[in-house]
Parts: C-alpha cells; sequence; structure tokens
C-alpha cells in the first residue's frame, strides 16, 4: 500500500493525514480493507502502536469500521474531490520557446485528416506491399544488427549506400565520409541553425518556401529575408548586399511552386555565395519523382562541396513513418555537423539504418522508385485533366514536371472567399490546403497546394470533379 508521509510531527498524526487524504480523493474506496497493522508498520518503518494508535483515532472520526476477526476497512463515505484547477500553461521559460510559440502552426498539413478525398502534399502512398516489405527488411535487419549505440553520423553501411544511390540518380559525388544520417529533413534545418546562426543572423528564403523550414529559422531566432522566386527558380539578382549567414533554397523543384532553378542562376547563386561567405542549404525533397524532363546537376556538383550543405531525404521517397534522411557536409564543418547530431540524439536509430542500407543495396529502393514513379506520373495526369475538364479557366495550374504537387492559383479569389471555397469542400469530404501558409508576406493572388500521391487516378477524378462543383457553387 502506497501512502506518502509528509514529515510533519509525530509519526502517528502523520500517518492519520495520509490515510484521510487517500479516503477522500478515492484512492482507498469504500469497503476496502486496509492492510494489518504489523504488516503496515513494517512496510512504513514504524512501530505496531503508531498504526494501531492511527487507526483507532480514524474509526473514532468515523473513516474505519471494524469487523471482529476481519480487520479494519473504509467506511461508506460520500466523499468527493476537490475540483480540479484547469492546467495553466507556464510562461515562455526561454527566448526560443518564446519565438517558437509565435511562430508554429500546428497542424498546417493536417487540417484534413480523415476526409475521403484528401489532396494533402507529400505522403504518398503508391505500392501496398511496401509496408509488408519494410517488415521484413526491419526483422531481417534487428537478426543481425549489433544493439550498441550507433555511431552518431550513422551506420558506414548506409552512408556507403547513399553515396552510391546519388552518385547514379544524381550525379553528386560523396564519400561516406562526408554523409550524416539524420532523422528526417526537419533535423538538417535543427542541426543548421545550431551549426551556422546565431540570434539575429540573416537566413535567406525563397519566396514562397516550405513553412516548417521558416519555422525552424524563425525559432531559433535568425533574422528572415524572403527573396522572391519566378520561371527561373530564386532571382538571384535580388539576392541582399548584406552578406547572409545562410541561404535555403530548393532548387530541382522549387517548393511549393514548382520551377527548376536555371543554370545561370545556379552559376550566379555560388559565385554570390563564394564572395559573400555565405553557406548554401540544397533541399533536394522529392527530386527522385521527375517526368518526362532531365534533372540539373544539383548544387553541390557545380560547387565542389565547399560552400553546399546537400540535403535529402526517405520519407518522401517511401514514406512518412520512416524519419531517415541524409546531410552531405562540405569538409569545413563535417565535424561539427557530428557534433550537433551527437548532442542531439547520439545518432539515429541503428536498425532502421541497416534496414534501409540493405533495401538500398539491393535495389529494392530504386525498383519502388521506378513503380512510384510511374504510378505518380499517372496520378499528375489524372489531376491535370480533372481540373482541365471541371475547373477550366477558373483556374490557372502551375504544371511543374516533378514532385507530388500541382499549385491552382484561384481567379478572382480574395483570403476570405478562399477560405469560404475550403469550409465547401470540406463538407464535399474534398481537403483542400492554401498556398498562403508557404508565404512570409501574403502572396499575390489565393492559390491551393494540390496533392496527389495520397489518392488513386479514379479517386482524384471524382475530387477534381467535386471541386469543380465547388467552384460552381461559390459563383
Amino acid at each position: 500500500m502506497y501512502l506518502e508521509l509528509d514529515g510533519q510531527g509525530p509519526h502517528y498524526g502523520q500517518l492519520v493525514r495520509a490515510l484521510k487524504a487517500a479516503i477522500l480523493d478515492g484512492r482507498l474506496a469504500a469497503g476496502a480493507r486496509l492492510p494489518a497493522t504489523r504488516a503496515l508498520a513494517d512496510e512504513l518503518g514504524v512501530s505496531r502502536n503508531t498504526v494501531l494508535a492511527a487507526y483507532e483515532q480514524l474509526r473514532a472520526e468515523g473513516y474505519l469500521d471494524s469487523r471482529v476477526g476481519s480487520g479494519s476497512y473504509v467506511a461508506a463515505l460520500e466523499t468527493r474531490r476537490p475540483p480540479r484547477r484547469p492546467p495553466q500553461r507556464a510562461e515562455a521559460q526561454s527566448r526560443y520557446i518564446e519565438r517558437a510559440r509565435r511562430v508554429h502552426v500546428r497542424g498546417v498539413a493536417r487540417i484534413h485528416q480523415g476526409l475521403r478525398y484528401n489532396l494533402q502534399y507529400g505522403d504518398p502512398v503508391t505500392n501496398p506491399a511496401l509496408s509488408s516489405a519494410w517488415g521484413r527488411e526491419l526483422a531481417r535487419a534487428a537478426a543481425y544488427t549489433g544493439l550498441e549505440s550507433p555511431p552518431a553520423q550513422g551506420l558506414p553501411a548506409l552512408r556507403e549506400a547513399v553515396c552510391d544511390y546519388l552518385a547514379r540518380r544524381r550525379g553528386v559525388r560523396a564519400q561516406p565520409d562526408d554523409v550524416l544520417i539524420i532523422n528526417g529533413t526537419q533535423q538538417a534545418f535543427a542541426l543548421c541553425t545550431r551549426v551556422l546562426l546565431d540570434e539575429g543572423d540573416p537566413v535567406v528564403i525563397e519566396q514562397p518556401h516550405y513553412f516548417g523550414a521558416r519555422q525552424a529559422f524563425a525559432a531559433h531566432g535568425a533574422r528572415l529575408v524572403p527573396v522572391r522566386t519566378d520561371r527561373e527558380g530564386l532571382v538571384c539578382a535580388e539576392l541582399p548586399q548584406e552578406a547572409p549567414k545562410l541561404i535555403y533554397v530548393t532548387p530541382s523543384h522549387q517548393f511549393p511552386g514548382g520551377t527548376v532553378l536555371s543554370l545561370p542562376r545556379r552559376l550566379e547563386l555560388l559565385r554570390y555565395a563564394d564572395a559573400q561567405g555565405s553557406w548554401i542549404l540544397e533541399d533536394d525533397y522529392d527530386s527522385e519523382f521527375r517526368y518526362d524532363v532531365h534533372p540539373l546537376a544539383a548544387l553541390r556538383e557545380l560547387d565542389g562541396g565547399e560552400r553546399v550543405i546537400y540535403v535529402g531525404t526517405f520519407s518522401k521517397a517511401l514514406f512518412g513513418a520512416l524519419r531517415l534522411g541524409y546531410m552531405v557536409l562540405p569538409p569545413a564543418l563535417r565535424e561539427d555537423f557530428i557534433i550537433a547530431k551527437y548532442l542531439a540524439d547520439f545518432g539515429s536509430p541503428a536498425i532502421e539504418q541497416m534496414a534501409l542500407a540493405k533495401f538500398i543495396a539491393e535495389g529494392s529502393f530504386e525498383r519502388h522508385l521506378r513503380r512510384a514513379t510511374k504510378t505518380l506520373k499517372a496520378r499528375r495526369a489524372a489531376m491535370l485533366q480533372g481540373l482541365r475538364r471541371y475547373a477550366g479557366h477558373r483556374v490557372d495550374v502551375e504544371e511543374g514536371h516533378a514532385g507530388m504537387h500541382l499549385v491552382a492559383w484561384l481567379r478572382g479569389y480574395t483570403p476570405e472567399r478562399l477560405d469560404a471555397l475550403i469550409a465547401l469542400a470540406r463538407r464535399y469530404e474534398l481537403g483542400l490546403y492554401p498556398i498562403a501558409p508557404h508565404y512570409l508576406q501574403p502572396p499575390p493572388r489565393q492559390g491551393l497546394l494540390l496533392g496527389y500521391a495520397g489518392l488513386s487516378a479514379a479517386e482524384l477524378d471524382t475530387a477534381m470533379r467535386l471541386f469543380g462543383r465547388c467552384l460552381d457553387e461559390m459563383g
């Protein structure tokens, strides 16, 4: 029996108060049998006479009933727990959490969870057999992975597999020592803030951009400098005169606009970073999925690995529950990032790393990518056809030729009217996502981020028909 004595006064009085509290708050229910006096005395380290005296006091006050030959029992009392005070959120205990509370918008990407036609970006459902295949890989890996903590930099087998994969698919030449295994792209942002930034340091971000990166930088206290994008990607002519500490870009498939950073601008950006002493964070988040276009060389490959930190993730290519990604680091920063990773979590899970290393080395990963790319290409075509058929001239579509989403700009819509459209669509079980959260300032037009990775081609046709119906009803 657990009783906590308060240490105030004689043991007899402490025990009386502890038992009363247990009875009044319901831990000792009516009719419950109390321990024998000798057993409770031994448990609490007090004399038996102390327990006898406490029981007698509680009987006198009506808390206990005695039954000859049976012991002491809690009396049937009308007890009520005192009302609980509503939980109060503590004041921000650090500058970091004060900023994080301001910038963090919970669930931006998941506001329509559970809807039948949820056009959420970024959670691919392309291979129903992937779950069982991954389960088998995990079981195999568990059998031959050591039980000790993995190296903070990541298992050598996975770092080697990443290098081989990048050389084949992206033309990125790297050595295993250049690679750091991380828990998804979001950890890459966190590590960059710790290694590269102090409060107030300027960070260039694209406009528009991935809001998860913006939130990570802003919570750390960075000063965000948005730079416009157009059909050739980041407008390098508008980069600030003041040297930014970090430049965050998505050159292979600008998020969320869908453009590709042109080769002249890639070279211009690299010259700017070299002249200013800035670091470039190249987020290559979904370049595995390209349709009818040949990718340009990665910034890291053009740079030779001097100023560019290259980041990739397996969460988009496989499934969101797999929180594994990688950074390819410049030699000058390698040890600092490994230190930061070690201090963050000692290293990513070893069994998942080994399973993924085997999955890549045996060719299963690239077979999955070929199958997924074919499926996503068909879904993209279904969405484009549906938009042309059901939405027509009422939207302007940024088609893009990669990834898992499209951008649709709505003609003549205000922010209030867009909110009404999203609410109407929800009644039809259709989940629509505004593009505005990906802008630091309000966008020039109202638009939607339409994800097609989670629905079949037939479901996407239905979703676009419902979208057209909503547009009709909005007038």
